[in-house]
């Protein structure tokens, strides 16, 4: 297994804390990134049967046997557990002692929240970013096979077809989070769903539109799109609100965290059907949204991300906020660069400056595109796919 971006800062905090959380998608690497990083540690999973009721029935007892620490696998299957290590670490507030984690992110955040305030640090693994991808022997050169493949671990690790692993996981997660997450009675409707939430990837999120073609009612489709977000197989990527203009888009936008698992569910079964795909665009697109988050989150950042939309007039697909800096960024997912990539960038700078007290700064102005080399130009900077790992996404 490679090393992941997140593994410093993981040790870093289990220096600083009793308590380390780190919770992400199933098969996202979690439980080999912690064994890895604490191999001293014993592990126990919560999702074997016999030790969960353990936990359940005698969580004093069970943790009694690891008065040194231990890694605790899906706690959230046992979530009065950390009420009882609170009274431990209290007693003996050892750093880097317990390891907890879990892949549904209300259920176990919510717990730890309510338990281990001020005792725990909470990291998000999500699955490989480009920089990881890279990592393993014969990486991907394309971008399409990037956005083809996705970045779930085990397919790069045992060589597996990404199509039928990513078909069998979609299986395996209707079957066990979205049971576990919310009373689904008919798991057929909510695929469904899920497939037109794939296909609307990188657009508006319009509750009526997938309401009705869904065929159920828009708190149903609430629902569920919260089940997508805390299980991190969707987000919604909000919009940018200031009183630049009274036209300003509210609808948050939908994205995927793996671009992958959206081609799975839209039946992309090869890399090459993507060059003729109508959805490539917003493919790349969430590839890009994606990346930028994975870019903060496994640096153990959280990252303030918008869009920019005025209805009918000027669009800007990510904006980073760092304080009073504005990092703006579009995504064009053509291979060749044009000057009217950057046309926008200017409306944005004159609607800070139109401000009566301006207190937001345009920064940095990026194109990230599908093509091979990057350019400082006039406008900013035109970035090519293959140099997104290596900008400076993080503020230092």
């Amino acid at each position: 297994m490679i090393e992941r971006t997140l593994q410093p800062h993981l040790l870093a905090q289990a220096g600083r804390n009793p308590v380390v959380t780190l919770t992400g998608p199933r098969q996202s690497g979690k439980t080999t990134l912690c064994r890895t990083a604490f191999p001293r540690l014993p592990y126990v999973s919560l999702e074997a049967p016999a030790t969960r009721e353990l936990a359940l029935e005698d969580p004093v007892g069970f943790l009694a046997r690891y008065p040194d620490g231990v890694i605790l696998d899906e706690v959230q299957r046992a979530p009065e557990l950390p009420s009882y290590l609170q009274g431990i670490v209290d007693l003996d507030p050892r750093p880097g002692r317990f390891v907890l984690t879990g892949s549904q992110n209300l259920a176990l955040l919510s717990t730890v929240s309510q338990s281990l305030a001020g005792r725990t640090a909470v990291l998000e693994l999500l699955p490989l970013g480009l920089e990881e991808v890279r990592r393993f022997p014969s990486p991907p050169q394309d971008l399409d096979d990037i956005l083809w493949r996705g970045g779930y671990p085990r397919p790069f690790e045992q060589a597996l077809p990404p199509d039928e692993w990513l078909a069998s996981y979609t299986t395996t997660y209707l079957e066990r989070d979205v049971r576990q997450l919310v009373n689904v009675g008919d798991l057929l409707l909510f695929q469904t769903f899920l497939r037109l939430c794939a296909a609307r990837t990188g657009q508006l999120l319009n509750l009526s539109s997938l309401s009705a073609d869904c065929g159920v009612s828009q708190p149903t489709v609430r629902s569920w799109l919260s089940v997508l977000e805390a299980s991190y197989i969707a987000f919604r990527l909000p919009p940018f609100h200031t009183n630049l203009s009274k036209r300003l888009v509210k609808a948050p936008k939908l994205y995927f965290y793996d671009t992958g698992l959206v081609c799975s569910l839209l039946g992309i079964t090869r890399p090459e059907q993507l060059a003729t795909h109508p959805l490539r665009g917003a493919l790349f697109e969430t590839w890009v949204v994606a990346e930028i988050t994975k870019q903060h989150l496994h640096r153990g950042r959280r990252p303030r991300l918008f869009f920019y939309g005025e209805r009918g007039r000027l669009e800007i697909d990510l904006l980073i906020e760092r304080g009073p800096e504005i990092v703006a960024v579009e995504i064009k997912s053509s291979r060749t660069p044009s000057a009217f990539f950057f046309d926008s960038f200017d409306s944005l700078a004159a609607r800070f400056a139109e401000q009566e007290r301006p207190l937001l700064r345009l920064t940095e102005k990026i194109v990230a595109y599908g093509g091979e080399e990057s350019q400082e130009r006039r406008g900013g900077l035109l970035l090519s796919w293959s140099e997104i790992a290596a900008h400076p996404w993080v503020n230092a």
